[in-house]
């Protein structure tokens, strides 16, 4: 899956998913909107995922230590944003 930006991603993965693009002069149809729509909702879970792996910095810079302990570091980090996931959420007033 990805955004507008991967039209070559098909060529190479068969079963990737992108939206369809307008074509030039011409509308989107309501199928294609709604499709692109389905798509969006898919793909902005995994972009709020990204995004909270990546407060922390080992994750959003070049990594700079032995290459042998990045796994280690990374399973830490999925660890913890699972933990996260499991946790009541609580409103602050």
């Amino acid at each position: 899956m990805g955004d507008k930006g991967y039209q070559g991603i098909q060529k190479l993965h068969s079963n990737s998913q992108i939206p369809q693009k307008k074509p030039r002069g011409g509308k989107l149809t309501c199928e294609d909107k709604k499709s692109n729509q389905e798509l969006a909702k898919i793909r902005v879970l995994g972009e709020h995922v990204n995004r909270k792996l990546k407060v922390f910095k080992i994750l959003s810079f070049t990594y700079r230590n032995r290459r042998k302990r990045f796994s280690l570091r990374f399973n830490l980090i999925a660890a913890l944003y699972n933990y996260e996931l499991r946790l009541p959420q609580t409103e602050f007033a």
